[in-house]
């Protein structure tokens, strides 16, 4: 029998790092009834943090999806990471999920990160509710964080309850609906509640909140509004469809506040995760996409009884085996069926399936369109490949990742372990797709690669503790790039004869710099057939193999255009492999006197410091070679925003807490390639160099 998909809401928790978004999951769980005993994040106890890495930097690495009960709905509740290396994270499950709850500290306010979480989830078009949570911390003030969401994020929050007291004294907060009071203050038992009259010297802050607040929802319906505009009060249930309609075309975000770490104020944002967020039918359904990633026009319309069309959106692995994470878009999935992996074209058949609680599970025989569930032991499923009906091939929009900056090589401490190793990280690399890894043909080294510092330390932590490999750590590198900077005009000729047919195949061509982000481009204006067009491919071939080696310290090149213009051919000895050649040699010809240059990639940085060390902080990323875009004053300290070559930023975290006795927090993301300074290249060149000769020893 087929569940109500109204009363079903695929909702994540989003933030930034510690404003409390495990702490406010718990909490959810906690009142649905899911967990008795609640797990403190800063005891390292939490349920959903379970990795050891997770629990001892409290800080949440994976998300975990778990499922959960309130007022009659089922809730699937998707916790992510909030740290900029994991956003990647973050990206998957926002392409999962119906709604959100985006958190904010209420002291820290909207901070770097929350800014590109907010604004992954305005592109992937997800309905939120806010709440700003730690009301009870030092220094919060529920009003700021409002402005800040307005002034940082451009978004338009809608004020639906006024915290009671603050700091200390912050004991609960007024409905503005309904004009009452919800009061926590029962010290022995956090949950308990009651619902009584507000302060009275809160009436004229509540009526000034809730006729903006009213005026706001009305703006949804303009026959209600007629009516308010002539004297008729609207009623509560007409305000909350109003709400509603506003929420889900994310007019505005209904904002709640509170302390989930008190207990305060989370059973307002279930309320409202029902009463306001979509429930899988009510959103814009995914596209399908043929084989080139180009939308087909066809949809995976939320419903049981279409095909089977479902996202695997996370691998993860635990005690109990392999887990692929995937949200069921359209369609039923029974125990025992067979599914297409449209990406690999092969069919699996499903064993077991299970729901997930954080660490726990229950095994499943069937599920259906707007689940959220784990199947056991997947073989060739990665992250973002779509399974569905084998009769009724489709694929779901493809995900993209993006490229890591940095690498660092690693290798086992014994021979006992570079076996083990090689089985973990193909373990990982299907975790993580921002996560790559290669071995270095010449030395045998094994390079890995990610979005950062933060993200590589802790695959190194996980290889030791979850995989129990020793490795030993290199030096982190840059992923530099190369590029050209003149336009070239040249010709080559491959020919070899030796007994019976030759090789023979000449190009004419033009190599110049193409648009920063171009990457490269192949073009032929060949005429009269003096190269014929079957060999086009196969010179365009030559090149592409050949830009990955660039020729000042062998990076991949960027950004840079050719064209065969002319050439010739050889009826007999002419073949696609002798002009793939000739290609190839061309480039090692050419390329030298294009002015080659170094590009390096440039982060985009977000330091936090107290004022009395923004001299320092300013100081030091002039020294890293820093450009300081802007310096805003907050009410605890100052932002500063600044572009840094990440080649600088090795080890920042340590010099900031030094400058800034432990109170400076930063975060950076990858921004695009820059031209090196000519010192700074020359020594990467030398350094390179020096490298190879070393592996060839």
């Amino acid at each position: 029998m087929a569940a109500d998909l109204s009363k079903y809401r695929n909702i994540g928790i989003f933030a930034h790092v510690d404003a409390g978004k495990t702490t406010t999951t718990e909490r959810i769980l906690k009142l649905t009834g899911k967990i008795h005993k609640i797990g403190e994040v800063h005891d390292g106890e939490s349920t959903m943090d379970f990795m050891d890495q997770e629990a001892e930097r409290g800080i949440t690495i994976q998300s975990a999806a778990t499922t959960c009960e309130w007022d009659g709905h089922r809730l699937n509740v998707i916790d992510t990471p909030g740290h900029v290396d994991f956003t990647i994270e973050v990206y998957r499950s926002l392409k999962v999920l119906d709604g959100g709850v985006g958190v904010f500290c209420g002291s820290g306010g909207v901070e770097p990160q929350s800014e590109t979480n907010w604004r992954y989830a305005n592109e992937s078009e997800v309905s939120r509710i806010i709440f700003v949570n730690k009301l009870d911390r030092i220094g919060a003030d529920f009003f700021r964080v409002v402005k800040q969401v307005e002034d940082v994020l451009g978004a338009h929050p809608l004020v639906m309850v006024l915290p009671i007291g603050i700091e200390d004294d912050f004991i609960g907060c007024v409905d503005l609906l309904t004009r009452k009071a919800w009061v926590w203050d029962n010290e022995e038992d956090t949950m308990e509640f009651r619902i009584e009259e507000p302060p009275a010297d809160m009436a004229d802050q509540i009526e000034e909140y809730r006729e903006m607040l009213v005026e706001t929802a009305l703006e949804q319906d303009d026959d209600l509004m007629g009516k308010y505009l002539d004297g008729e009060e609207p009623s509560i249930e007409d305000l909350q469809k109003c709400i509603r309609k506003g929420t889900l075309t994310m007019d505005f975000f209904p904002t709640y506040c509170g302390s989930a770490f008190k207990d305060k104020g989370v059973q307002m944002i279930l309320d409202a995760v029902v009463a306001y967020l979509p429930s899988p039918t009510e959103v814009k359904p995914q596209p399908e996409v043929d084989e080139e990633g180009n939308e087909t026009g066809e949809y995976a319309i939320v419903s049981t009884d279409g095909p089977l069309r479902a996202l695997a959106f996370k691998i993860m692995d635990d005690r109990f085996g392999a887990l692929t994470f995937i949200r069921i878009y359209s369609g039923t999935l029974n125990k025992g069926d067979t599914v297409l992996n449209t990406f690999t074209g092969k069919t699996e058949r499903v064993g077991r399936m299970v729901e997930m609680h954080a660490d726990d599970r229950n095994e499943l025989s069937s599920a259906q369109a707007g689940d959220i569930i784990a199947i056991v032991g997947m073989k060739d499923v990665q992250t973002g490949h779509t399974l569905c009906d084998p009769k009724h091939p489709a694929t779901l929009e493809p995900m993209v990742f993006p490229d890591p900056v940095i690498s660092i090589a690693i290798s086992p401490i014994d021979k006992a372990s570079t076996e083990k190793m090689g089985i973990a990280i193909g373990k990982m690399i299907k975790e993580d797709p921002s996560f790559r890894v290669e071995t270095d043909q010449e030395s045998g080294e094994t390079i890995i690669k990610g979005m950062g510092e933060l993200h590589l330390d802790i695959k190194v932590d996980i290889l030791k503790r979850t995989h129990g490999v020793e490795v030993t750590v290199g030096a982190p590198q840059v992923a530099y790039r190369e590029t050209i900077t003149k336009r070239i005009e040249d010709s080559y000729t491959h020919k070899k004869q030796s007994g019976g047919s030759g090789q023979f195949g000449k190009i004419e061509y033009i190599i110049e710099p193409g648009e920063p982000g171009s990457g490269f481009e192949f073009e032929s204006t060949v005429t009269g057939g003096s190269v014929p067009r079957e060999f086009w491919s196969a010179v365009e071939a030559g090149f592409k193999k050949m830009k990955e080696r660039g020729v000042l310290a062998g990076f991949p090149c960027l950004d840079f255009k050719v064209t065969l213009f002319d050439g010739a051919f050889h009826a007999v000895d002419s073949s696609a492999v002798a002009f793939e050649l000739a290609a190839m040699a061309a480039y090692r010809q050419s390329m030298p006197t294009a002015g080659p240059q170094l590009m390096e990639p440039i982060m985009k940085v977000d330091v936090y410091t107290p004022e009395d060390h923004v001299g320092d902080v300013i100081g030091d990323l002039n020294r890293r070679r820093g450009m300081i875009k802007s310096q805003d004053a907050t009410p605890t300290g100052v932002r500063i925003n600044g572009e840094v070559p990440l080649s600088e930023m090795f080890g920042y975290i340590g010099s900031l807490r030094t400058m800034t006795s432990g109170r400076g927090q930063f975060s950076m993301e990858f921004l695009q390639y820059n031209p090196c300074p000519r010192n700074v290249a020359e020594e990467v060149i030398k350094e390179t160099k020096e490298r190879e000769e070393a592996k060839k020893k």
